[in-house]
C-alpha cells in the first residue's frame, strides 16, 4: 500500500504547542494534507497518555485509530472527509548529559507499537526525572542508555536521533552535538539505523558523508500546530502496519521506502550561519574569514547547519545507491497560493482559496506532488507554473539563519502580474494585491533593515491605559515631527505620547505602548543623568525612547517585562532594554549604531514610575 507518513509532532502537553494538536485536530489535518499516519507525540506525559489511550483504538499492528472517526472538517467550506487516518505511538527526548567533559544535548525520537511497551518505559523515565512538566521531557540521560531502556522495554521499538543539525539539541549540532553516530551511542549504534534531517537539510547534504550511507533518512514536520503537518513527510509503499514500516527503513530500498517530502533546506531556521540580533547572514566560508564571531558586536556566530555538513563532509557531490528512496523538495500550497495574491499564508483570501482547491484536488500533497500540471492549468495557469518550478527546483532562495526562517520564492518580482495578464489565482479569482504604499517618513533603516514604529494597543477611543499600572499615553498633535500611529496627526518636534493622570480627555486618544522596537544597532553603554532611570541603575539618553532588545544588550540595562520588580511597568511579552538616541547616529563603546528615520524629530520619554 502506498501512503504518507509524518512522524515527528508535538500535543498540546508540550510548550508552545496548539490546543488544536488534539487527536481530532489531527486527524482532520492529515487529510487536508494528504497524510494516513500520524505520530501521536508525545506519550510518555501521563496526560497525554491517558487523553491517547482513551480516544484511539488498535486498527493494524502497532497503528491506531479514533474510535470516533466522524470529526469535522478542520476550515470552513471544506467537505468532512472519510479518508483513513492512524495513529503511531511516538515521544520525543530531550536528553542533556555530560560525555567526555562537554554537556551533550541531543533530541531522540522513541517509536513503540503498543500502550504497554509505552507504559513501561514511562515507568522506567519517572524514576530517573521529571516526565510531567513538558510533553517532551528533558531528562539527565545519556542517549545511549535511553536506547537500552527502549530496547528493554520492548525489542520491537526503534530509536532514531531527532533533527540531527539544529545547532542546539541534536546529535551532530554545533553547540553541543557529536562527530559521528558511534561516538553517541557506543555499543548500541547498531540498533539506530535511521537519521531524522531536519527542515535545514536534505538527503543531498547528508550523502556528502560516508558515514551516514548505512542509514535511512527520515523527514517530519516536528509541527506545533496541526496546519503544518506534512510540511516534511515520509513516503511509503509497503505494508500498512507498524513492523512493515519500521522494516522498511531498516532495508532503506526504494521498493517500500518510496522517499521523503522536503523543506527546501534554506528555509529551514538554522541553515545558514549568522547572528539574528544584529541581522548577520553568512556562507561558511565568510565566517571563516571572520573567525566565527559577528562583525558587529562580536559575539560568536550560531554555526548553521550547512557549515557543520560541510565540516563533517569527505565527499564533494552526494552518492546514493541505485535503489536509494528519493526526496521531493516542496513549498507549502498556502505559501504559494500566497505569492501568488500577494498577501501573507495565513490571510482569509489565502484560505479561502486553499479551501477551493484541497476540494478540487482532495489533498495538498496531491497538489504538489502528484496533480498533472494540465490539470492544475485548468484551474489556475499561474498556479500551474508555480507547481512546475517548484517541482524542478526552479526557486529562489534565501537561506534562513539563527533561529529566523529563511524564504523561498517561485516568482521574480512583478512575473505574477504579468503571467495572469492581471487576472487572480482563479479565472473568477481577486487580482494579485499589490501593496500598500509606503508612509512618509518610514523608510528602511541604515543597513537596509526596515525600522518598524512602535506597535498600537488600540484604536483611538479615547481613555486607554499604558502597559502596566499608573499614567496613559496620548499622542500630543503639532506641527511636524512624526505622525500618530492612529490617527496621522503629526506630534510636535520633540514631544512624544505624555503620561496623563488628570483624567482631561486627550487629543487625539491614540494609546502609544511600546512593544517592539526592531532597529539596528545595540543599546548604549554609557549612562546619561538627563533621563529616566533603569531597572538596573543606568540611564537612557535625552532625546532616547525605550523598547524591547534588539541586539544583545552591551550596557545589560533592563526594564522589567511587568509590573513586578522595581522601576517602570512595560509590556509582558520580554524583557526590555534601554536603547540609544534616535537623533542622527549615536556610537557606544561598543561601536554600534543607532539611526534615527530621517528628518524625524527626536523623542522625549516622560520618566515612568509605579505608582
Amino acid at each position: 500500500m502506498d501512503y504518507c507518513a509524518d512522524l515527528h509532532i508535538h500535543s498540546p502537553f508540550s510548550r508552545a504547542t496548539s490546543k488544536e494538536c488534539d487527536p481530532a485536530g489531527l486527524a482532520g489535518w492529515a487529510r487536508v494534507k494528504g497524510i494516513q499516519v500520524v505520530g501521536t507525540g508525545d506519550f510518555t506525559h501521563p496526560g497525554w497518555f491517558s487523553r491517547l489511550r482513551e480516544v484511539l483504538e488498535l486498527a493494524e499492528p502497532g497503528f491506531f485509530r479514533l474510535r470516533d472517526e466522524n470529526v469535522p472538517a478542520p476550515l470552513a467550506g471544506l467537505a468532512p472527509s472519510s479518508a483513513p487516518v492512524r495513529f503511531m505511538l511516538t515521544a520525543e527526548i530531550s536528553c542533556i548529559y555530560k560525555r567526555h567533559g562537554v554537556v551533550r544535548k541531543v533530541h531522540n525520537l522513541l517509536y513503540v507499537p503498543d500502550f504497554a511497551a509505552a507504559e513501561r518505559i514511562n515507568a522506567r523515565l519517572a524514576g530517573i526525572g521529571n516526565i510531567e512538566s513538558d510533553g517532551r521531557p528533558i531528562l539527565g540521560l545519556d542517549s545511549r542508555n535511553l536506547l537500552e531502556i527502549l530496547l528493554e522495554a520492548t525489542p520491537d521499538g526503534f530509536l532514531v536521533p531527532a533533527h540531527i543539525w539544529t545547532p542546539w539539541f541534536s546529535l551532530f549540532g554545533s553547540k553541543s552535538g557529536f562527530d559521528t553516530v558511534e561516538e553517541c551511542f557506543g555499543d548500541l549504534t547498531p540498533h539506530v539505523f535511521a537519521l531524522e534531517t531536519g527542515l535545514s537539510s536534505d538527503p543531498d547534504m547528508n550523502r556528502l558523508i560516508s558515514a551516514l550511507d548505512r542509514f535511512s533518512l527520515i523527514s517530519n514536520s516536528d509541527c506545533h500546530s496541526p496546519s503544518r503537518l506534512g510540511r516534511e513527510a515520509n513516503l511509503f509503499s509497503t505494508g500498512f502496519d507498524f513492523f512493515s514500516l519500521r522494516d522498511a527503513l531498516k532495508g532503506n530500498r526504494r521498493e517500500t521506502f518510496s522517499g521523503t517530502v522536503e523543506f527546501f533546506p534554506e528555509e529551514g531556521k538554522y541553515h545558514m550561519d549568522g547572528h539574528r540580533d544584529c541581522g548577520i547572514r553568512f556562507e561558511p566560508d565568510v565566517t571563516r574569514r571572520h573567525g566565527g564571531r559577528c562583525p558587529v558586536c562580536g559575539r560568536p556566530l550560531t554555526v548553521g547547519v550547512l557549515h557543520r555538513v560541510l565540516e563533517l563532509a569527505d565527499r564533494d557531490t552526494p552518492l546514493y545507491p541505485a535503489d536509494a528512496p528519493a526526496f521531493f523538495s516542496l513549498v507549502p500550497l498556502a505559501e504559494v497560493v500566497g505569492e501568488i495574491l500577494g498577501v501573507g499564508p495565513a490571510s482569509k483570501q489565502v484560505m479561502s482559496n486553499y479551501v477551493r482547491l484541497i476540494d478540487r484536488f482532495g489533498s495538498e500533497l496531491n497538489i504538489l506532488l502528484r496533480a498533472d500540471s494540465a490539470e492544475i492549468a485548468a484551474v489556475s495557469p499561474v498556479l500551474a507554473e508555480a507547481i512546475v518550478r517548484m517541482r524542478e527546483g526552479r526557486v529562489i532562495r534565501q537561506g534562513g539563519f539563527d533561529g529566523e526562517y529563511g524564504t523561498i520564492k517561485v516568482f521574480e518580482e512583478g512575473e505574477v502580474a504579468r503571467l495572469s495578464g492581471q487576472g487572480g489565482l482563479f479565472s473568477d479569482g481577486e487580482s494579485p494585491r499589490r501593496g500598500r504604499p509606503k508612509a512618509a517618513g518610514r523608510p528602511p533603516a541604515a543597513g537596509g533593515r526596515r525600522s518598524v514604529p512602535p506597535a498600537r494597543s488600540g484604536a483611538c477611543r479615547g481613555t486607554r491605559s499604558r502597559p502596566g499600572r499608573g499614567a496613559r499615553l496620548w499622542c500630543i498633535p503639532g506641527a511636524g515631527g512624526r505622525r500618530c500611529w492612529q490617527c496621522r496627526a503629526r506630534t510636535r518636534p520633540g514631544s512624544a505620547p505624555s503620561p496623563s493622570r488628570t483624567g482631561q480627555p486627550p487629543r487625539c486618544g491614540s494609546d502609544w505602548p511600546l512593544r517592539r522596537a526592531r532597529l539596528p544597532g545595540r543599546c548604549l553603554s554609557a549612562p546619561s543623568t538627563a533621563s529616566a532611570s533603569t531597572g538596573s541603575g543606568a540611564k537612557t539618553p535625552t532625546g532616547s525612547w525605550w523598547g524591547t532588545k534588539a541586539g544583545s544588550g552591551c550596557c545589560g540595562a533592563s526594564f522589567p517585562s511587568s509590573e513586578s520588580g522595581s522601576g517602570t511597568a512595560w509590556p509582558r511579552r520580554s524583557p526590555i532594554f534601554c536603547i540609544a538616541t534616535m537623533v542622527g547616529t549615536h556610537r557606544s563603546r561598543c561601536a554600534s549604531t543607532w539611526t534615527n528615520w530621517p528628518g524625524a524629530a527626536p523623542w522625549t520619554w516622560t520618566t515612568w514610575s509605579r505608582p
